[in-house]
């Protein structure tokens, strides 16, 4: 430990390390239940990549693991530390580095809030989609490492779709550049593409290069209320089977509506088994909102009430956003799952969610990012009742086992970290696990670089 920090300490300020054992028990772990996290020697916080080398250099000389964070919004348990390890926190390299309006780029450090990108890019009329429901905190170096996803998917896809290139200091502080700035471009192999959704555990991402979209004008949003999850799910498959794309569609179930209505007053119809929100953000709205909930209306929606303009637009998305915080109000803790099935199978998954909820008498809300097929079931328990939290351990599991039956992912946005790591090699594989564990021996030979996560 003493050799460790005065290593550390010859190539950093001395507000880079942290060592207050009740403050480095902070950043021990991200948001997610059910993961186990160490205790960490030592919090790095860097700002400059060379200050991350030197870390990197530092870690393998001595052999101790590294584990890299942005803002610990996560929900998988991905960014937890292992005892003994160095916390290489990443919020201090927050430097949006340029925004080009011509070749539609950012570049942009870690430490990067999302938000803060957007309302940068907004300025040059510009936008980021990406759009994590954490989007006000979360940074876009977790993004990457975690390949979030967002309200808007279903038109503009998840952060993959938006990583160009990269910066990435290596296990052994060697620095890699990888992808390109230009609008096309096939030379190699995509290491950056392989670094999106690694979670750390190849390489310490320190700056990114993103595209950038024309900033679409403001859309407009519909609320259709609905007797029954399948004939939202109805509405969904007709929606997408039409040919159109809204900037967001997105479902609530009845107790997702109900906690939100006691969170935040918000008036939604307490009635409704299923709430669904569509959006578009094309040049005339209000014909395509017409069409759409025409739809909704032939599936079995009992009300359609487009909004009138922007602000209740924001309204209702505000509702869908604020739906996972609602849910914590139910009970001490929850799990938050995210099963992304095919859309056609949406109707079986939440209807099979409903089933496993009865089976292990548990509070389960879903919401989801309905237009893609991505579910986030939220299963409400009490820490504190062994017997629940056995219950909501199992029906976590049964969740998951149902998506991937119905043709799905154990994981569409969140990542695998901690929690999910035994369910992806039943997803990859016995091949694709070895596959896995190649890749990371390449670029991390002596395992230094979040261990236990992923595979």
């Amino acid at each position: 430990m003493d050799d460790l920090l005065e290593r550390l300490c010859a190539g950093l300020p001395a507000d880079a390390l942290i060592t207050d054992p009740d403050i480095t028990a902070s950043y021990a772990h991200d948001m997610a239940s059910f993961c186990e996290a160490g205790a960490p020697a030592v919090v790095v916080l860097p700002r400059t990549v060379e200050e991350v080398q030197h870390v990197m250099r530092t870690a393998t000389a001595l052999r101790v693991p590294v584990v890299p964070q942005g803002a610990r919004t996560g929900l998988s348990g991905a960014a937890n530390a292992s005892d003994g390890c160095v916390v290489l926190s990443l919020v201090r390299m927050d430097r949006i580095l340029e925004i080009s309006p011509v070749d539609r780029i950012a570049v942009v450090e870690p430490g990067v809030v999302n938000a803060a990108l957007s309302r940068a890019a907004n300025e040059h009329g510009l936008c980021y989609p990406p759009d994590p429901s954490s989007w006000e905190t979360c940074t876009i170096g977790g993004n990457i490492g975690t390949a979030s996803g967002g309200l808007c998917c279903v038109k503009y896809g998840v952060t993959a779709e938006y990583v160009l290139g990269l910066d990435v200091v290596l296990a052994d502080g060697r620095l890699l550049t990888t992808g390109r700035r230009t609008a096309k471009g096939v030379a190699g192999y995509d290491l950056t593409r392989l670094f999106v959704g690694s979670e750390g555990s190849l390489g310490v991402i320190v700056r990114a290069v993103l595209a950038l979209r024309p900033r679409p004008p403001r859309q407009l949003a519909l609320a259709a209320e609905f007797p029954s999850v399948a004939a939202a799910c109805d509405a969904v498959c007709r929606i997408m089977e039409r040919g159109h794309t809204p900037s967001l569609l997105e479902l609530m179930d009845r107790t997702s509506v109900r906690a939100v209505n006691a969170t935040m007053s918000m008036g939604l119809p307490d009635s409704t088994e299923a709430l669904l929100l569509a959006a578009f953000d094309t040049p005339d709205p209000a014909a395509d909102l017409a069409a759409v909930g025409a739809l909704c209306t032939e599936a079995g929606a009992t009300e359609v009430v487009p909004a009138e303009d922007t602000a209740e637009s924001e309204l209702l998305l505000r509702a869908r956003r604020t739906a996972l915080t609602a849910l914590e109000t139910i009970k001490p803790a929850t799990m938050v799952d995210d099963v992304c099935v095919p859309r056609s199978k949406l109707g079986a998954m939440l209807e099979g969610t409903a089933a496993v909820a009865r089976k292990y008498d548990l509070t389960i809300g879903v919401c989801a990012h309905a237009g893609d097929g991505n579910t986030h079931p939220v299963v409400c328990f009490d820490p504190a009742d062994a017997d629940e939290t056995r219950r909501a351990r199992d029906s976590f599991d049964e969740i998951m086992a149902l998506g991937l039956e119905l043709g799905g992912t154990i994981t569409g946005e969140h990542g695998v970290g901690v929690l999910k790591k035994d369910w992806l090699a039943r997803e990859l594989g016995e091949v694709g696990v070895e596959l896995h564990r190649n890749i990371k021996r390449a670029f991390d030979p002596l395992g230094l670089l979040n261990p236990g996560k992923v595979v």
